[in-house]
């Protein structure tokens, strides 16, 4: 994959959280908004979960334990389809002292990996918890998301104590919608950020 080359950013304070981007199957690409958001923003750092193509559940939360772990303060969560689920499992199994760095979480499209329909690989991060994260999060979730229905991300956001916002049609939330750099959705991180 081809990274866009970081541009200059003004140095983050050091006492800001982290903002901790998840993707999900296939990682995302260069024209996806998380990658934009790496590049631009001084404050993001990508987790690298390894085995994109082929997930399994347990590397994924392992990986997105140790690096949490090792992430200097707070982290906000910004995961994106399969990597809302793995955050959501990671939170199930995580030890109480390190799920209290994470203060908040940007949960955008999260898929459903029960659904008939989803490509084997998400299949394996089934059935979803359906368990309150200990943090708030906020679920945004499109109303023609070929994942998950805006039903079944209204659910989700229910049994995960989620704040739930509906963006109207914008398919999987993904470089297919042509967000750019998602400045609607930088306003919601930094709401988070800020801790309002």
């Amino acid at each position: 994959m081809n990274r866009l080359e970081p541009a200059p950013r003004f140095a983050r304070m050091e006492t800001g959280p982290t903002a901790l981007i998840v993707p999900g199957l296939n990682n995302s690409g260069s024209d996806h908004w998380q990658t934009a958001w790496e590049c631009e923003r001084q404050d993001c750092r990508r987790v690298e979960l390894g085995q994109w193509a082929d997930p399994t559940p347990g590397l994924w939360v392992a990986r997105l334990d140790q690096t949490i772990r090792d992430i200097p303060g707070s982290v906000v969560i910004v995961a994106h389809s399969l990597g809302c689920i793995a955050t959501v499992l990671w939170s199930r199994q995580c030890h109480q002292d390190w799920k209290k760095k994470v203060s908040s979480a940007l949960l955008v499209a999260p898929c459903d990996p029960e659904a008939e329909s989803v490509p084997p690989p998400l299949r394996r991060f089934a059935p979803v918890p359906a368990i309150p994260l200990s943090f708030r999060s906020l679920l945004v979730a499109s109303a023609n998301d070929p994942y998950a229905s805006v039903a079944r991300a209204k659910a989700f956001a229910d049994a995960w104590g989620s704040e739930f916002l509906n963006i109207g049609d914008a398919g999987h939330i993904n470089s297919r919608s042509n967000l750019g750099c998602w400045r609607y959705g930088q306003d919601l991180l930094e709401g988070l950020l800020s801790g309002g």
